[in-house]
């Protein structure tokens, strides 16, 4: 058991005690004490239904289009999330991904799952190469995604990396935002414009 979940299991036990001690303070009927607990069992069941899914949710929400993303003319804004980052909904040669916007890392990184699904060929990168992360050096291959949609912005033969370290996450770094007109955070709001000069 890792250190988290023996956490969680200490937090549920003592919520359970809490529980149960306001319940035989109140002097309750025995009936009564049990439909409360079934009550707080259920409550309980929820909350632990979306936290343990909130990831499921997010990405559901964006798809029905309650995402903090938005496009107005050619600007795309994306409201900062309540982790405090960036995330964007993409499309990587029409696969659509939910990808980390991360100005401190230099080269967009996508998982071999993503790869695969995008069709991102990573068989001919030649030998690997070594990238800093926040967990230490990792080793990945190059890669190129031939059209990356973000909101307004569209942008072809990308340069990536692959590696299995990344764990399914999806990076956008600054080789993305740096052929962008113009990237600003205004009051939480993430705000994307493109190249003019680079017509599409």
């Amino acid at each position: 058991m890792t250190d988290n979940q023996s956490l969680n299991v200490v937090f549920y036990v003592l919520v359970l005690i809490l529980v149960v001690s306001s319940l035989g303070a109140r002097r309750l009927s025995f009936r009564a004490i049990v439909r409360n607990l079934l009550g707080w069992v259920i409550i309980g069941g929820l909350i632990f239904v979306i936290v343990d899914n909130r990831q499921q949710l997010v990405d559901l929400a964006g798809r029905i289009g309650l995402s903090d993303q938005s496009v107005q003319g050619d600007t795309t804004r994306i409201r900062q999330s309540v982790d405090g980052h960036f995330w964007a909904q993409v499309r990587l040669n029409g696969v659509e991904r939910r990808m980390l916007i991360d100005s401190g890392a230099t080269m967009t990184a996508i998982s071999p799952q993503t790869a695969a699904a995008a069709g991102v060929d990573v068989s001919d990168s030649g030998y690997p190469v070594l990238i800093e992360t926040a967990n230490g050096t990792v080793a990945a291959r190059r890669a190129t995604v031939k059209t990356m949609t973000l909101g307004s912005l569209k942008m072809h033969d990308l340069h990536v990396v692959v590696a299995p370290s990344f764990q399914g996450l999806d990076v956008i770094g600054m080789n993305f935002l740096s052929r962008l007109g113009s990237w600003r955070v205004e009051k939480g709001v993430l705000i994307l414009e493109p190249d003019k000069s680079d017509s599409d």
